[in-house]
């Protein structure tokens, strides 16, 4: 009995990393970022992807309400309808580690939300950060997207990656280009 469960277990696992070890084209560079996937920061923004949608959101919100803390704008976004499907979450993170990066921590922000799915397997994490005042705002973003990593997430990989800013206030994405109803 403990042998057959012992085979099956072992075809399962195998049977993962062969689904999970795919088509993996994308190339990386030193960080392990896909560069093949878009990455907008401070264009004119054609809101038709998950990420671009949200993206407007966060702009909206932070004009709407400059004093809203990271938190706030990142329950505002969660129950956008760009990300309605996936039920996101938010929770306040501090410096270091962050999910979605290969740093070993990023530094340099005063408060931080991350919004993401409950179901771990789905390619979407996002963050709302809010810079001191005076804060090298660029610098901040560059940290954000030399050490993002789309496929941080185990046998998925997100089709893009937004940062920008409004302010004091930095918006990162990484997502899928929509969400199949």
């Amino acid at each position: 009995m403990k042998r057959n469960i012992a085979l099956i277990l072992a075809a399962v696992l195998a049977a993962s990393m062969i689904s999970c070890g795919g088509n993996d084209t994308t190339d990386t560079n030193e960080t392990g970022a896909g560069t093949e996937s878009a990455v907008v920061t401070e264009e004119v923004i054609e809101a038709n992807t998950v990420a671009t949608k949200l993206q407007v959101a966060f702009i909206d919100a932070v004009k709407a309400n400059p004093a809203a803390t990271a938190e706030e704008i990142a329950g505002t976004l969660a129950q956008n309808e760009a990300v309605a499907l996936i039920g996101p979450a938010v929770a306040p993170m501090a410096e270091g580690w962050l999910n979605g990066f290969t740093a070993e921590s990023i530094t340099g922000f005063s408060e931080c939300a991350m919004f993401a799915p409950m179901i771990g397997t789905i390619s979407f994490m996002g963050y709302v950060f809010t810079l001191a005042d005076g804060a090298d705002v660029e610098a901040f973003k560059t940290q954000l997207t030399s050490t993002a990593d789309l496929r941080w997430n185990v046998c998925t990989e997100a089709d893009e990656m937004v940062c920008d800013d409004e302010g004091n206030k930095v918006f990162f994405v990484m997502a899928p280009t929509a969400f199949e109803e």
